[in-house]
């Protein structure tokens, strides 16, 4: 009994840590995108996609007021965008997305992750050329009827489509990621997460416990506070 209850309560620690963990991306990304354009939705695409996206994981509208209020004042820190490179164990290449007011404390902070965890950071572009840049949307299948809007989706820029019973991903070029998100506005389709995402043009197989030690590295990595994403192309 006292086993079960401590799993439960590791999963339960475990759920409130990534609610955490997301609040504090989204705040960033707000941060960033008033910093850049202004507190005005309208007027700010990024900011439109950065409150789609609390909205996404529920983040209170009261924490997203606060957020856009707080990046309007000379409070909020100036947060750069940084991104790193390396690899896991076995050789599997990383990208790891940072967002930091301070890239000194960031780049060492990522380079120890990396050591500590049988990994080795590596110069920019080591491992970039075996990812591409794409459009990633992500939409609840109960909210967005896919046999109906298939075709006009693709005209819109989606290069291809998956779905299951969780929710219906749409991956577009970089290029024509803005140009599907206006067309979301347009049809007033609400997405769990929109964003570009680096996916990674192979993917590599490995066993099972070896698969365990690249996700240790990338999940160490992805709990730093200056981190926002870490993508790797392990299958």
């Amino acid at each position: 009994m006292g086993r079960v209850f401590e799993k439960r309560k590791h999963k339960m620690f475990a759920r409130f840590d990534r609610m955490a963990k997301g609040f504090t991306r989204i705040g960033k990304d707000i941060a960033i995108a008033v910093k850049q354009a202004g507190p005005n939705p309208d007027n700010n695409p990024r900011l439109r996609m950065a409150i789609q996206n609390a909205k996404g994981i529920n983040m209170p509208k009261d924490r997203v007021d606060a957020a856009i209020k707080r990046a309007s004042t000379k409070e909020e820190k100036d947060f750069q965008e940084v991104i790193y490179e390396g690899y896991a164990p076995h050789g599997v290449p990383i990208i790891v997305e940072c967002a930091t007011d301070n890239p000194t404390r960031t780049v060492a902070n990522v380079r120890l992750h990396f050591s500590k965890n049988g990994g080795s950071m590596g110069n920019s572009g080591s491992v970039a050329f075996l990812f591409e840049r794409k459009g990633v949307i992500k939409f609840d299948p109960a909210k967005l009827n896919l046999e109906e809007l298939e075709l006009d989706l693709i005209d819109a820029g989606a290069e291809d489509i998956q779905q299951d019973e969780e929710e219906i991903t749409v991956y577009t070029s970089f290029t024509e990621f803005g140009h599907f998100l206006k067309f979301m506005e347009a049809k007033h389709l609400d997405s769990k997460s929109s964003g570009l995402q680096y996916i990674p043009t192979t993917t590599k197989e490995l066993t099972e416990a070896e698969q365990d030690e690249v996700l240790k590295c990338a999940e160490a990595i992805e709990e730093d506070d200056d981190v926002q994403s870490v993508y790797h192309n392990l299958a």
